[in-house]
């Protein structure tokens, strides 16, 4: 009788001992706010990651166009300074790829040359598709399309591998066209 007593004693005081409800609470909600934690991190460095590429796609295009002329090598360094810019993110998985463009007389919009690293050179006389708008008949542009394969350091919770993609136009500065003499 007297254990009975107590037991029920013993079940009422821990009924009413709020001492402990705190850190239940925080079990609880401690790995809902931990994922939203590296989500949020995730989220933060895959967008710097692809801020970080277009840039380079843009300052790549800079850089050509304020040359009159280039040759291989020239665009090589170019494209070192673009691999360099996506510090402190692997410039493994960059690829990039320069192309001057001039807008023909009947409409068709053909590569004068192209250079690449990591992916294809288009081939000269080619034919791309621009944007409305950006060159009327025989004028030409820079064209730079840059991608770049974001591996998340999360790979076993979130997807692991992001595809970013930029493509920028620049006009050149100094010439009409900017020509490749070794290309």
């Amino acid at each position: 009788m007297r254990r009975a007593r107590d037991e029920r004693g013993f079940l009422t005081r821990l009924r009413g001992d709020r001492r402990g409800v705190s850190a239940v609470e925080f079990a609880l909600i401690a790995p809902v706010i931990l994922l939203f934690y590296f989500g949020l991190a995730e989220f933060c460095q895959a967008f710097m990651a692809q801020k970080r590429m277009g840039r380079t796609a843009a300052t790549v295009a800079d850089l050509v166009t304020q040359n009159e002329t280039v040759t291989v090598s020239d665009v090589a360094d170019v494209f070192e300074v673009g691999r360099l810019m996506m510090r402190p993110f692997p410039s493994t998985p960059l690829e990039q790829r320069v192309t001057a463009l001039t807008r023909r007389a009947d409409g068709q919009v053909r590569v004068d040359w192209s250079r690449a690293q990591g992916m294809t050179a288009r081939g000269a006389g080619s034919t791309v598709e621009i944007p409305d708008g950006l060159i009327a008949a025989n004028e030409s542009l820079v064209m730079t399309e840059i991608t770049y394969d974001y591996e998340s350091p999360f790979g076993e919770l979130l997807p692991g591998l992001t595809r970013f993609s930029h493509t920028y136009y620049l006009r050149p500065r100094k010439v009409e066209q900017v020509a490749c003499t070794d290309c």
